[in-house]
């Protein structure tokens, strides 16, 4: 008899007690009805799982933490051109590219030499006739005396009067400005790669956060499950069903974190930060969707893309080799000129005798090079042709790629306002299923499956607002915004 009484005592016990949680959920809920969605930041709005926190659970979520600094996305993207990249290559290229057109300028120049030769010429080792002067007896006919001296101060070059300096001036200036659309598009590649890693670790973030206030509203559940079987008022596989439930969102959140942590080491290595050093990004939530920022970009402005100056360029540079290669069949013209002497001693009065000026000009005209130097020209041409093909594919794949771009911005956009209501109907929906289960009027799989839609819902908005900025972040590249 007094089990009896006892066992009723504790069913009208919790019986008060669930009658006011659901009186206090009830007012929560009517709170949310008596005010409009806020669909700015339906992300942070939900906290009916942080309510329902433990003690323990809220001591530890108040504990400070460690200090990170908060990087943005104009920072990381400077921090990333300053660090070894393509991109600091292809800067090495075009220093390389404007060497080129400095040697290609100076080849138009004369070349300045100052040659100076000391030669001894031996007597000769023959008969000589009776009476021959001592200085006619050398050996060698090629030389002018017995002891010779020669400096000469010469000045040499070609007159360019086939073209061929002049392609090949031609050929490294187009050679440089391909070099420097191609910087710019390691640049922008460097660009977007970071974009992608800097929202990527945010949607990391996100995830992560949300699968945390998931665990703690799976372990308030599972705590209430288990008071209400004390009670007698639920079955013992609804206790193990809440136990499964929290073990399943504790991986989950296990993965967010692995995920997490994953994004953040690739920022690392896009930034030079340590592999040590804690890293935090601009929440995703930050800068919301806008369809009307999305249609002011015009497909118009993909013709300003730096490939294509690229290509251009090179056509350009093979232009002029197959200039260069007709060039080759032309007569070529040399000069030099030289002043200085040649003489016998070094004497200023014998100096001053053989002082003077030699002045040259040479002309070679091509006969035959077995067809070489057009099989050159027919490969400069074909090549051009090459530039051409590449311009039209690159036309059409960016046009492809700014369409897709644009679509998914849109469709993002579209897609976040429909999911911030959905995000508050399903916190909505799992305030009213808790009171519903202590009221004894649900089952668990009510409870359960509204927890499961509020945590798929949030995914989709994070996952949303990640489509909108990534695809946003393409189309700035496209237009050359």
């Amino acid at each position: 008899m007094n089990r009896s009484i006892e066992r009723g005592f504790r069913a009208t016990a919790l019986r008060s007690s669930s009658l006011a949680s659901a009186i206090l959920l009830a007012a929560t809920a009517a709170g949310y009805a008596q005010r409009a969605p806020d669909i700015s930041n339906p992300i942070g709005s939900f906290d009916v799982s942080v309510r329902a926190a433990s003690n323990e659970q809220q001591t530890r979520a108040q504990q400070p933490a460690a200090p990170v600094n908060l990087l943005t996305r104009d920072e990381a993207v400077r921090l990333a051109l300053a660090q070894a990249s393509a991109f600091q290559q292809a800067k090495i290229t075009e220093s390389i590219a404007a060497e080129d057109v400095r040697q290609a300028k100076i080849a138009f120049l004369p070349k300045i030499t100052l040659p100076s030769t000391v030669i001894y010429n031996s007597p000769t080792l023959g008969p000589v006739a009776p009476g021959t002067p001592r200085a006619d007896r050398f050996s060698f006919i090629s030389s002018n005396a017995v002891a010779e001296y020669e400096s000469l101060l010469g000045a040499a070059g070609e007159i360019d009067v086939s073209g061929r300096l002049r392609a090949a001036l031609g050929r490294s200036v187009a050679l440089l400005e391909a070099a420097r659309a191609g910087t710019e598009i390691a640049r922008r590649a460097l660009i977007q790669g970071v974009d992608d890693t800097y929202y990527g670790l945010s949607l990391s973030t996100a995830k992560r956060r949300s699968s945390e206030l998931s665990v703690t509203a799976a372990e308030e559940f599972a705590r209430i499950t288990e008071l209400m079987f004390n009670a007698g008022e639920v079955a013992q596989v609804d206790v193990t069903r809440a136990r499964v439930q929290v073990a399943s969102r504790r991986d989950e959140a296990e993965q967010a974190r692995t995920a997490e942590s994953i994004a953040a080491g690739a920022l690392r290595v896009l930034v030079g930060y340590d592999f040590s050093t804690p890293v935090a990004v601009v929440d995703l939530s930050s800068a919301l969707p806008d369809a009307g920022q999305i249609n002011q970009f015009v497909e118009s402005a993909i013709s300003n893309r730096p490939e294509f100056a690229q290509l251009e360029a090179e056509r350009r540079a093979a232009d002029q080799e197959a200039k260069a290669a007709r060039a080759e069949r032309l007569p070529q013209f040399n000069y030099s000129l030289n002043g200085g002497f040649d003489s016998q001693s070094l004497r200023p009065d014998v100096l001053h005798e053989h002082l003077g000026l030699l002045a040259t000009v040479s002309v070679t005209i091509p006969i035959f090079d077995w067809g070489a130097s057009r099989s050159r020209q027919r490969q400069a041409r074909f090549r051009a042709q090459s530039f051409e093909n590449e311009r039209a594919l690159a036309v059409r794949n960016f046009t492809q790629q700014f369409y897709s771009a644009q679509s998914q911005a849109l469709a993002a956009a579209s897609r976040y306002q429909l999911l911030s209501a959905s995000v508050t109907d399903a916190e909505r929906n799992v305030t009213a299923s808790l009171a519903r289960y202590r009221g004894g009027e649900a089952p668990f799989i009510e409870v359960s499956d509204s927890l499961s839609t509020l945590a798929a819902q949030r995914a989709a908005l994070y996952q949303a607002l990640f489509d909108y900025q990534s695809a946003r972040a393409r189309l700035l590249q496209l237009t050359e915004r």
